[in-house]
């Protein structure tokens, strides 16, 4: 799934390649994933982008009186290309949800808004105002502007784990899966650590460990283009997707936990003292 680092990276990417030029038709391939109906996308043909950015997890283009909003759930990108072709993708034949062409069909580039996989979660929004967007209203305060002293402060109103709470969009928007475990790795702290319940000395590690992971990432991806970002998030990652690796602190095996459609990993010696913690396939999880 994309997360802040890979957003705010496509963002810049709109801000450089599709803030100003004009909107020449919106091809809207997977009718699903088009949550809105007024404006219609025929309605913004015509519109200058003025500019691109992002809300948490959440990325969109702004016309002169409305936005263009997508979140691109776990499976979803954003593939830009220097010219489209005229005809509209047809619907149900591959990845595509929508097509945005910046200029005359054919002659002009855009970008496509696809999906790989069969659970279809993308999802579109045409809107006068980025609040209107339901999951962008709830969100908390963003990642890389909270401060140390309101991070203690979510936490401590949070009664689920810390991994829970930093995934949380309506706690702290824009950490996902991937940078949260790096984060509480960096942070040495146990994902199944009770949220509401660190210390002032383990809350500011938490805090540093957020801000110097998040940073890091948003500058080895700001820059890139598009189709590389994935493989640049890979490329950074010191413990998520790793299992069984070495960690590159310790030494230690890098473990997991895993549930149905998803896992986490950690290493047991920087994160938990050693605990191995109880993977949800074979056994109930140790508290």
């Amino acid at each position: 799934m994309p997360e802040l680092p890979e957003v705010e990276a496509l963002a810049d990417f709109l801000r450089h390649h599709a803030v100003g030029r004009t909107v020449g038709r919106i091809d809207v391939v997977a009718f699903a994933a088009l949550k809105t109906v007024v404006p219609a996308p025929q309605d913004v043909v015509g519109r200058p982008v003025r500019a691109a950015r992002r809300w948490g997890k959440y990325l969109g283009i702004r016309f002169d009186d409305g936005y263009l909003i997508t979140h691109l759930a776990r499976a979803g990108w954003l593939r830009w290309s220097d010219r489209l072709a005229a005809a509209p993708p047809r619907p149900g034949k591959g990845p595509i949800a929508l097509r945005v062409h910046l200029g005359p069909p054919g002659s002009a580039p855009g970008f496509d808004l696809t999906e790989a996989g069969s659970q279809k979660r993308l999802a579109v929004w045409l809107v006068d105002r980025p609040e209107t967007v339901p999951g962008i209203a709830a969100l908390g305060p963003d990642a890389l502007d909270i401060t140390a002293a309101r991070l203690a402060a979510v936490l401590g109103a949070h009664r689920g784990r810390l991994k829970t709470a930093l995934t949380d969009q309506r706690v702290i928007a824009g950490i996902g899966n991937a940078y949260s475990d790096e984060i509480l790795h960096t942070a040495g702290l146990s994902p199944f650590a009770p949220a509401h319940t660190l210390t002032p000395a383990r809350c500011d590690a938490l805090h540093a460990a957020l801000t110097a992971v998040l940073t890091d990432a948003v500058h080895r991806s700001v820059g890139q283009q598009a189709a590389t970002l994935k493989g640049e998030k890979r490329t950074g990652l010191r413990v998520h997707g790793r299992s069984g690796l070495p960690c590159p602190v310790c030494g230690d095996s890098v473990r997991e936990v895993a549930y149905a459609d998803r896992s986490f990993q950690y290493c047991p010696t920087c994160q938990t003292g050693g605990r191995v913690l109880a993977d949800r396939r074979i056994s109930r999880l140790v508290k």
